[in-house]
């Protein structure tokens, strides 16, 4: 196995191994005859809305990286993209510097400049994610605010940031200052690094980015809908409890490895503050969970084994 395949291989592999082990936790007596009896059409419309918001995230990334003088051909932009997704679900947020990577060995694009649009494409993803949240929070006022009021406790968060901006603050001061060949390795990374997350404010196609980055959180929240027809016990879902769901499943993908087993949970948690019974809540999250995620594990391990055939190929 070449070097670079081997740089990404162990990140895979485990991800296809928690992927293999969560199928097989599934708690198939309560589960299973949901599965049975679930519309898969609405399903597989589920996955294409999917599959298109990969194909845009793909396309979109193209954007940022033509300010740099950077031209990545499309194909390893899409395997790129799926192969993010399937190392996330074995090491979280490892995908991320497996993308990053991919562009540096097939395309020449240094780790640190690649590694600054995802960061920048991170951030406008957030502000998306965080105009859902206040469209929720004007919707559902009630039920999100009792939830953040039983979950944090203000004191608490406020110490927690003290503390992060006092030693946010040491560490800028100790990189700017410092001659040592760390700080000064940290400062090349971190201009090529802004440089990245710039690429944004220089681009040219500022309004076709805009235009997928909607596109891509539209089809999220249709890929979550539509799925919800799957589930006869869901028909009728409120608006609102779609988009707490949403948003709880959301946070649960991006703070853990591809949201293996707490996404189902979140979910549940979420339509239980609208008396929406358990089993079927559940049993919504493993089949929309496990949905998504088989057409990660298929397209991301394509993508791993054709990636170096196709750039030989070219």
């Amino acid at each position: 196995m070449s070097k670079k395949l081997l740089r990404i291989a162990i990140p895979l592999l485990l991800a296809v191994f928690f992927g293999w082990y969560t199928f097989s936790s599934i708690p198939l007596n309560d589960v299973i005859p949901y599965f049975k009896t679930a519309n898969y059409w609405w399903i597989g419309i589920g996955v294409f809305c999917g599959f298109l918001s990969h194909l845009s995230r793909a396309y979109r990334w193209q954007y940022q990286l033509e300010p740099m003088n950077y031209s990545v051909r499309f194909p390893n932009s899409v395997m790129a993209i799926f192969i993010t997704y399937l190392a996330n679900l074995g090491i979280p947020r490892s995908g991320e510097v497996l993308r990053a990577a991919v562009l540096t060995n097939y395309e020449d694009v240094p780790f640190e400049k690649g590694f600054g649009t995802i960061v920048g494409e991170r951030v406008a993803d957030f502000l998306i994610l965080m105009l859902i949240v206040g469209i929720t929070l004007v919707l559902q006022f009630d039920f999100i605010y009792s939830v953040l009021e039983k979950s944090f406790q203000p004191v608490k968060i406020l110490m927690a940031g003290i503390a992060g901006l006092v030693f946010l603050t040491l560490l800028i001061v100790f990189l700017k200052r410092s001659q040592s060949k760390i700080a000064l390795k940290v400062r090349v990374f971190i201009r090529g690094l802004m440089e990245g997350v710039s690429s944004i404010l220089r681009m040219r196609h500022k309004w076709a980015y805009i235009f997928h980055t909607l596109f891509i959180w539209t089809m999220y929240l249709l890929m979550f809908y539509l799925t919800t027809f799957a589930v006869e016990d869901l028909n009728g879902i409120s608006i609102g409890a779609v988009l707490i769901a949403f948003i709880a499943g959301s946070f649960t993908i991006a703070a853990t490895n591809g949201g293996v087993f707490v996404y189902p949970l979140a979910i549940a948690a979420a339509f239980e503050m609208f008396d929406i019974p358990e089993n079927p809540s559940i049993a919504f999250g493993w089949i929309m969970w496990s949905s998504q995620t088989l057409m990660i594990l298929i397209l991301g391990s394509l993508s791993f084994l054709f990636l170096p055939i196709y750039n030989r190929i070219k």
